[in-house]
């Protein structure tokens, strides 16, 4: 049987989906460094948008094979009236090198870079690639609702995909053997017989030209037995099981106090921007609790955690505390793959600090598969800082903090906290 695949799927003019994708995977270091880079450019609502990237022309010259110049050679070049053997040639001043740096120089030459344009899944697949979740192993049974198909035996009916040709040619064969076989068995005996009269009688005696009619009439009927019938097809069975699936929530803690700057807030909102959609990209039944807090935590929707403009003091346990109920009433951490992610520039009431350490130690880490701190600023290390360094000496594999400056950190800090990590 010959199965033949058609690719009908719509390129564009002048371009190929297959060289496209192999083109990624050549150049997947540059792009990625691309990626990166473009990143830390953008603002909250164009996070998820394409990009048009340039990758440098010495890292996509194509490897050449070419004789060895090696040994003495003289070459002869026309219209040379400024050089001679020996003669030592300047190197070109900086410019012109078509990276677009520099002064402007009237010698040299080069090439610009080559920019290629990046869907939006293309840039998002690369901006996640090599991203998980830590620890991720509950599975929760009582919500079932992903399902496999695995096989199931055999059937009578079915696409010509799924024919199972062992099942069918042993169907046949002992279909045949069972109806021609005592059919054969008289052919053979009604020969026998034919054979030994014929060594007594002549050929046109009535009795030699019975049997030959016979052998005749039987050998016709059993010429009419199909060698594949379609009572013999077997086709592959195959049925939907139930499969436990993988139930995660992820809690995203923001400080919006006033100590807190809108550059700063920024920076928040774009880490947990991109928190958001590697969730939804990367897993398919995921929760997200948004909880924004100064002095007091709330509970809120996706709109009002990155748009509302709402600030005030600063108690950092009040959220710690919300996100402590919120598991106990909703989230059971047996069944549940809890993840935390906690952002803020440090500054807390000084007796503030060791009260979210305890909660943190006590409450929030024994029931969470995984919890980051983000802690956004460019000085020395807040109090907070200093409270949780103690907890991540406790708890190394499930507690991580990384600090973030500027918006070219967003994205090293965002991979080192959810990279794949070796089981």
């Amino acid at each position: 049987m010959t199965v033949r695949i058609v690719d009908r799927r719509q390129d564009s003019k002048n371009k190929s989906s297959i060289n496209r994708s192999r083109f990624i995977r050549r150049f997947k270091g540059q792009i990625r460094k691309a990626v990166a880079d473009a990143i830390a450019r953008r603002g909250i609502r164009d996070l998820d948008n394409g990009e048009k990237i340039g990758i440098p022309s010495r890292d996509i010259s194509e490897p050449q094979f070419r004789h060895s110049r090696s040994g003495i050679r003289e070459n002869v070049h026309p219209g040379n009236d400024r050089f001679l053997p020996g003669d030592e040639v300047d190197r070109p001043l900086d410019g012109g090198g078509g990276q677009g740096r520099g002064q402007a120089s009237k010698e040299g030459e080069g090439i610009d870079d080559f920019v290629f344009t990046l869907s939006r899944d293309e840039f998002l697949d690369i901006f996640f690639d090599e991203l998980a979740l830590p620890n991720l192993i509950k599975r929760q049974l009582a919500k079932i609702e992903e399902y496999r198909r695995v096989r199931a035996g055999y059937t009578h009916t079915g696409v010509p995909t799924n024919i199972n040709l062992i099942r069918t040619m042993r169907g046949a064969t002992g279909r045949r053997i069972a109806t021609v076989g005592p059919q054969a068995s008289r052919l053979r005996e009604l020969q026998e017989e034919l054979e030994k009269l014929l060594a007594l009688r002549p050929d046109d005696d009535p009795e030699v030209k019975r049997l030959e009619r016979e052998i005749a009439a039987l050998r016709a009927r059993l010429g009419t037995v199909p060698f594949i019938d379609t009572f013999d097809l077997r086709y592959n069975a195959r049925i939907r099981i139930p499969e436990p699936s993988t139930q995660a929530v992820m809690f995203c803690l923001m400080d919006v106090s006033g100590s807190m700057d809108e550059g700063k807030k920024q920076m928040a909102k774009r880490f947990f921007m991109l928190l958001y959609l590697f969730l939804h990209r990367a897993y398919e039944h995921i929760e997200v609790v948004f909880i924004r807090h100064h002095t007091a935590a709330e509970e809120v929707d996706e709109d009002n955690f990155f748009h509302s403009r709402e600030t005030g003091g600063t108690i950092v346990s009040s959220a710690l505390k919300l996100m402590r109920d919120i598991i106990q009433e909703r989230y059971m951490s047996s069944v549940w793959n809890i993840y935390g992610a906690q952002a803020s520039d440090g500054d807390n009431w000084s007796d503030d600090s060791p009260q979210c350490r305890e909660l943190l130690s006590a409450a929030i880490l024994p029931a969470v598969q995984y919890f980051a701190y983000i802690e956004i600023t460019d000085g020395e290390p807040q109090n907070l800082w200093l409270e949780y360094e103690t907890v991540r000496d406790f708890h190394p594999d499930v507690f991580a903090m990384q600090r973030i400056a500027e918006a070219t950190d967003i994205y090293p800090v965002f991979r080192e906290l959810f990279k794949k990590r070796l089981v």
